[in-house]
């Protein structure tokens, strides 16, 4: 038989494949070779070749049957190198175009070093996010119009001969950096600091040349979306680009190019339009440019903006942000389809995308960034079988079936699960999962307690103990595979089939250029929002969680079930139908299977007198929990009596091996069965919330309807009780009369809950009765929102948090930013943004404290951390002093730290503020007395330790505060 080899091998592969095929055959051309062999032969060759082959192979065997006719055999390595017929495509689309009588040479103008023709590059992104648009909001046209558009014109601005003449000087296949190429130069002409960087320029040209058939809204987004791709380089102030006439003014000889980038975007676009007329996507159009003057261009663009990130104005109702919150969804999504198709594409050679064009495969890219059905639905079944082995007939998986039915049901497009403490809101929404066919979860919590308490019930036997679940959050990177748990590489986040995250990750998503991707998967995923209430006085978080989803709402119609569950035991009415914007029906409520019966009493204690505190006396009782509003409520407590009782401190201001040692500790003491190794636990709220932990008796400090019933959900959990349990709540005057007159209604007041907890106490106090079971207590809780006073304080809180996030928003904290070329650290650990929606944090380092009681207190001889890993973070706020001179220990630092520790000396606070954005150089918070000795230096009055108590870490807090000087 004869028969014919073509090879379109790239790299080493060429050398590889030459070698073997010409042993067996003649090379009659650069590429192809052919001979007479036998069968035996022919298998020998294919061995062989197979046996060499890397992603870069691709061989094609013809047998040759006549002068007419052949047989296309089989393909060696990348298919995708021929057609159907194994043969080489032609390349696609014409090298050169004429603009007039101007010739332009398509070949020779490049997207990136891959080598990538920009027609081809802005054709692919354009399209693929198309197609990922409409995937994934399958019933909005004008959505994936505009992020077509903005795919064309999304790199335009590489049209640029600067930005064409360093890409011609790095040509060569590379991956491709995640925020893309740019000129990188710090200094001279194209120095990323004078000239625009690409996507500035492609925006520049939209402007300019762009003429527009599309709606105000769509226009703006694909403004943003052209230039958000990026994230925004963080310049000199006086380099500082503040709207697109100063892009314009940027480039110095931008007359004398003018007329030719212009000819070559006319071309660029005729090219692209090609490809879309043979891809039939005459749907969308695309509309010849409007050449103007040159003379007349400034004025054109004078007092035109660049596009806001988020577009958001203070409202006086709260139903009054919708608009805002839908603009900004779509932006999401719009950006985040441009982006993944982008890395996508520049991953490819351009052989590969030129390939993909001709053959109009690349759709086929979309399954790289699509789930895939892994058997989570067989596994989560399997669960559910064990639980009706487990309980036949059972009452309860009855109810929980029927709630997951009901939640899952075609008309809900969100659905709410308002389940009360011990009703098993987590085996109903896996339930739920099943019964909506998940591939793949989102776990989503507001705080890493929450995620880790998650994580455990999901891994225990009771549950998925061999499914592929993963924990990601800022400090901690978990995931349980094959029955084990063990740490997650660097950069293999997000893989698993059920992921417990935090807000903050997903937010990341939408606010930062290196997690934006996260968004498409999440977008492909079921979500779960555990505990969502909690956004709701969380600055910043709750018009952010609101974009979240509205772009899951946007997935839905009357035809499809729901892919998104909210999961509450206080669910808020209002916040979810005013705010939220979903319809009250959709939330479905379960009766609590726990029968116990409790008992609410207050107290009042002046914060002056702590004898009348019952946060602060000390407990005899077994198996209690004493929850205070702050940490440092709860530190002042346990250090008083910790020699006396046998009790457990639990909060948010420990060092991380400490804080994981501590929560397995308690879980391990307080869950069901549980060792009770100890009596008592103290806390700030971080227990208060999706912690399978319970006791008898709790003493809680005061606070709004959704907090007291959380909390509330710890006591007596399990329903195994006969006697009532106590629920005794400490609340101070200024608390019962809405007034910010103490500490505790101070500091109510900043979270935007004082009127809401005033109003009830008030109820509560009007529907006062002996005893109550959980059921009674949430239809209370069911008829305080119906409650027109009620819902009046509840609205003025809900309004004041959300103009407070305006304003943090307005401050462009949330605005992708980028320092071209910043080096890695190489000592490790992860740097912190230098906004956050939490608050600004640094990186703190301070000496031990051995504390055995008020008045025994030892400054120790060495740090609270030495691994890189147990770095601890603290607001900036508090670091400062709260804007007291006196309590200012970033002064302190900046005075004394270059003497004691014999580095160079910061001569601004802010130096060493932006250093400890990096945990290799954190701010001393205190220093050992050995430290201070060498610069003969007493201890800072305010200095802040990490405490040791008698049997426990205590955590940071302040000498000051210890012996609780105001």
């Amino acid at each position: 038989m004869m028969v014919t080899f073509i090879s379109q091998c790239e790299k080493k592969a060429l050398k590889r494949t030459r070698r073997v095929l010409d042993s067996f055959a003649n090379r009659i051309g650069d590429n192809t070779w052919q001979t007479i062999i036998t069968q035996e032969g022919l298998n020998a060759v294919e061995k062989l070749l197979r046996k060499t082959a890397s992603k870069s192979t691709a061989v094609s065997c013809h047998w040759i049957r006549s002068r007419s006719r052949s047989d296309f055999l089989w393909v060696v390595g990348n298919k995708e190198a021929f057609d159907e017929n194994g043969v080489v495509p032609v390349h696609y689309g014409v090298t050169k175009r004429f603009i007039g009588e101007k010739e332009i040479m398509l070949d020779k103008i490049y997207a990136n070093t891959n080598g990538q023709r920009l027609d081809q590059h802005l054709f692919g992104v354009a399209y693929l996010a198309k197609c990922f648009v409409e995937k994934i909001v399958p019933y909005d046209k004008p959505l994936s119009e505009s992020v077509y558009i903005a795919g064309v014109w999304h790199d335009m601005g590489k049209l640029d001969d600067g930005f064409q003449g360093w890409i011609k000087l790095n040509k060569k296949f590379k991956d491709i950096p995640e925020d893309g190429e740019h000129i990188d130069k710090k200094t001279g002409k194209f120095s990323w600091q004078k000239y625009p960087r690409h996507n500035e320029s492609s925006l520049l040209l939209f402007e300019i040349l762009f003429d527009s058939n599309l709606n105000k809204d769509s226009l703006e987004r694909v403004k943003h979306t052209i230039y958000w791709h990026h994230a925004k380089p963080l310049r000199n102030k006086k380099d500082e680009i503040k709207k697109v006439v100063g892009i314009y003014n940027k480039i110095e000889d931008f007359e004398s190019s003018y007329d030719d980038v212009v000819d070559k975007l006319q071309a660029t676009l005729a090219s692209i339009e090609e490809m879309s007329n043979e891809y039939d996507e005459d749907g969308i159009e695309l509309k010849s440019i409007v050449k103007i003057h040159f003379d007349d261009i400034e004025e054109k663009l004078e007092g035109i903006d660049l596009p806001i990130y988020k577009r958001y104005s203070s409202k006086e109702k709260i139903d009054g942000y919708k608009h805002n919150i839908g603009f900004n969804a779509k932006n999401n999504l719009a950006r985040t389809a441009i982006v993944t198709a982008d890395r996508l594409i520049s991953k490819l050679t351009a052989q590969e995308l030129d390939t993909h064009i001709v053959n109009k495969t690349l759709e086929s890219l979309l399954d790289k960034a699509l789930q895939k059905d892994r058997g989570l639905g067989s596994e989560i079944k399997t669960c559910l079988d064990s639980f009706e082995k487990k309980y036949p007939n059972s009452d309860r998986n009855k109810a929980q079936n029927e709630i997951a039915k009901e939640l899952a049901d075609e008309e809900i497009d969100v659905g709410i699960l308002n389940g009360p403490a011990g009703c098993g809101k987590t085996k109903i929404a896996l339930e739920w999962a099943l019964k909506t066919s998940a591939k793949k979860i989102y776990w989503v919590c507001p705080r890493v307690q929450v995620c880790e308490g998650i994580f455990s019930d999901l891994c225990g036997d009771e549950y998925l103990p061999s499914s592929s679940i993963e924990i990601v959050t800022g400090e901690i990177k978990k995931r349980q595979k094959n029955g084990k748990v063990e740490e997650t590489i660097e950069g293999e986040e997000f893989k698993a089939d059920i992921i417990i995250t935090t807000i903050d990750q997903l937010v990341n998503s939408i606010t930062t250029h290196k997690h934006i991707t996260t968004l498409m998967d999440f977008m492909n995923a079921h979500v779960v929002f555990d505990e969502y209430h909690e956004y709701i006085t969380m600055q910043g978080f709750n018009l952010l969680f609101a974009e979240l989803i509205e772009m899951k709402k946007y997935q839905q119609n009357d035809e499809t079930l729901p892919n998104t569950l909210l999961v509450s035991a206080t669910p808020n009415p209002l916040f979810v139908t005013k705010f939220l914007g979903l319809d009250e029906d959709n939330i479905i409520g379960m009766n609590s299977f726990n029968n116990s019966s409790y008992k609410i009493k207050f107290i009042e204690f002046d914060e002056k007198d702590e004898a009348t505190n019952p946060l602060k006396q000390q407990q005899n009782d077994k198996s209690l929990f004493v929850i205070s509003n702050t940490a440092i409520t709860a530190q002042q407590s346990f250090i008083e009596h910790q020699a006396k009782e046998n009790s457990i401190l639990f909060h948010s201001k420990f060092i991380k091996k400490d804080k994981e040692i501590l929560f397995d500790t308690i879980f391990e003491s307080f869950k069901k069965d549980g060792s009770k190794n100890y009596d008592i636990l103290r806390s700030g709220p971080v227990v208060q919330a999706s912690l399978n932990i319970t006791c008898n008796k709790m003493i809680s400090e005061m606070s709004h309807a959704e907090n007291f019933l959380q909390r509330l959900g710890r006591l007596d959990r399990f329903g195994e009780n006969n006697e009532i349990n106590p629920y005794i709540i400490a609340i101070t005057k200024g608390v019962k009369e809405g007034k910010a007159k103490d500490g505790s209604a101070r500091f109510l007041n900043e979270l935007d809950s004082l009127q809401s907890t005033k109003v009830w106490y008030e109820f509560l106090e009007n529907h006062q009765k002996e005893s109550y079971t959980i059921n009674e207590l949430y239809k209370l809780y069911e008829a305080f929102y119906s409650d027109e006073n009620a819902k009046e304080a509840i609205s003025q809180d809900l309004i004041s948090s959300l103009k407070k996030s305006v304003l943090l928003i307005e401050e462009n904290i949330l605005d992708p930013k980028s320092f071209p070329k910043s080096k890695k650290d190489e000592k490790g650990g992860v740097k912190i943004k230098k906004n956050s929606l939490r608050g600004n944090s640094l990186f703190v380092q301070m000496a031990k404290v051995k504390i055995n009681s008020v008045s025994d207190i030892e400054i120790l001889n060495e740090y609270a951390y030495s691994a890189i890993e147990d770095a601890i973070t603290l607001e900036t706020t508090v670091i400062e002093g709260y804007g007291d001179s006196n309590k200012n220990l970033l002064s302190f630092m900046a005075k004394k730290h270059h003497n004691i520790k014999e580095v160079k000396k910061a001569y601004k606070d802010t130096q060493l503020k932006t250093e400890a954005r990096d945990p290799n150089a954190p701010i001393y918070l205190s220093y050992t007395l050995e430290d201070l000795s060498k610069i003969n230096t007493q201890p800072h009055e305010y200095a802040q330790y990490y405490a040791i108590g008698l049997n426990q870490p205590i955590g940071i807090i302040s000498l000051a505060q210890i012996h609780k000087e105001k």
